[in-house]
C-alpha cells in the first residue's frame, strides 16, 4: 500500500518533482513495514526444520536477497527508463502483493505436537536467558553487522567504481553485479547444505572472512598499482571486474551459515528476536557504509575505501568466530550442547 500510495503521489516525471518530505516518508514507511519479514521468517525456519536441515533452510531463505537484487539490476532500470517511477514503484507494490499472497497461504506456525516434542529434544528450544541478555548472541550480532559493511561497499558503489575508475561500459557493470548476486545465491545455499552434513559452521565462516579480507586488500592493490592507466588497458579492466566480482561474492557467502549460528545459539523459541536483532544491525551499517565511502574517498580514494572494507571484514572475525580459549571452555561446552 505505501509502494502504490508513491506509485500515485511520489513519482516524478516531466510535470511533476514530488517534495522531499513526500519521497522520505514514503520510503521510510517501506522500510518501517518491511523491516521485521527477515526475523519472523527466520523464526519460521527455526520452528520447522530440525538442527540438521536448518543451515540449508535458512540460506534458502537468504538467497531472497541476492535474488531479488539480481532480478531489481535487470528489470529495474529498464522500467524505469521506459516507464517512469510510477511504473517502477507499481511493480514493486505488486510484488510485496504477491509475497503477502504466498505467506498467507503457505507460512503457518507448526502443528501443536511437532512443536511440543522439539521444545523437549532439542535444548536449543528452552535457552536459560534471552538473547537481548546473552553477550555470545550480542557478539554475533555486532559481527553480522561489520562484515556485513564491504557488502554494501560492493553492492551500493560497485558501479560507481566500475564506470568511474575502471571506464566498464553499461553492460559489463550490470553483467557483474548480476554475478555478484547470483554467485552469492548459490554460494549460501551450498555452503550451509555443507556445514549441515559437515557440522564444521565456524570453520566455513573464518575461511570465507579471511578470503574477503585478501580479496579486498588485493582489489585496493590492484587499484594503486593501476593508477591512472585503467583506461588504457583491457587486462586492468578485466582484472577489475574479476576482483571485484569475487570479492562481493565471498563477502555475501556467509550469511545462512552465521544467521544459522545465531539462531541456534539463541534458541528456536527466541530465534526471531536474536535474528531481529541482526536485522537492526545490518539495517544500522546499510545506512551508515554508503555515509561514510565519498569520505574515504575525498581523502585517499578508492584505494583507501577497499582497505576499509578489508579491515572491517578482519574486525568482524573474532567477533562472529571467536577462538575458544581455555577459560571459556564451558560456555563453549554449553553452545555445543544446544546446538546438537
Amino acid at each position: 500500500m505505501a509502494l502504490a500510495a508513491m506509485a500515485l503521489w511520489a513519482s516524478p516525471n516531466a510535470q511533476h518533482i514530488p517534495g522531499l518530505g513526500l519521497l522520505g516518508a514514503g520510503l521510510l514507511l517501506v522500510g518501517l513495514l518491511g523491516g521485521s519479514v527477515n526475523g519472523a521468517s527466520g523464526r519460521a525456519v527455526m520452528t520447522w526444520f530440525d538442527a540438521s536441515e536448518r543451515g540449508l533452510a535458512m540460506s534458502i531463505r537468504q538467497t531472497a536477497v541476492p535474488l531479488g537484487g539480481g532480478i531489481g539490476a535487470l528489470v529495474l532500470p529498464f522500467v524505469t527508463l521506459h516507464f517512469g517511477f510510477a511504473a517502477l514503484y507499481g511493480l514493486l507494490a505488486l510484488l510485496c502483493a504477491l509475497s503477502a499472497l504466498m505467506s498467507w497461504a503457505w507460512v503457518h506456525e507448526p502443528p501443536i505436537a511437532p512443536r511440543a516434542k522439539t521444545t523437549v529434544a532439542d535444548p536449543a528450544a528452552t535457552p536459560k536467558s534471552g538473547p537481548l541478555r546473552d553477550v555470545r548472541v550480542w557478539r554475533i550480532v555486532a559481527g553480522i553487522g561489520i562484515l556485513c559493511a564491504p557488502q554494501f561497499a560492493v553492492l551500493s558503489f560497485g558501479t560507481v567504481f566500475l564506470h568511474d575508475f575502471g571506464h566498464a561500459g553499461l553492460a559489463t557493470i550490470t553483467a557483474t553485479m548480476v554475478f555478484t548476486q547470483v554467485g552469492a545465491m548459490v554460494m549460501r545455499v551450498w555452503s550451509s547444505r555443507w556445514t549441515d552434513r559437515r557440522r564444521n559452521r565456524p570453520a566455513y565462516l573464518r575461511a570465507c572472512i579471511a578470503l574477503s579480507v585478501l580479496l579486498f586488500a588485493g582489489l585496493a592493490v590492484l587499484v594503486m598499482a593501476a593508477g591512472t592507466h585503467v583506461a588504457d588497458s583491457w587486462a586492468l579492466r578485466i582484472a577489475l571486474v574479476v576482483l571485484l566480482g569475487a570479492s562481493g561474492v565471498c563477502v555475501s557467502a556467509w550469511h545462512g551459515v552465521a544467521y544459522t549460528e545465531l539462531a541456534t545459539l539463541a534458541g528456536a523459541a527466541r530465534a526471531g528476536t536474536a535474528l531481529g536483532m541482526a536485522n537492526t544491525s545490518v539495517f544500522l551499517v546499510c545506512f551508515i557504509t554508503p555515509f561514510s565511502i565519498p569520505h574515504l574517498m575525498a581523502l585517499q580514494g578508492w584505494p583507501l575505501v577497499w582497505l576499509a572494507a578489508s579491515a572491517c571484514a578482519l574486525v568482524a572475525m573474532p567477533l562472529l568466530v571467536p577462538r575458544p580459549a581455555v577459560a571459556d571452555q564451558k560456555v563453549a561446552k554449553t553452545a555445543l550442547s544446544r546446538s546438537t
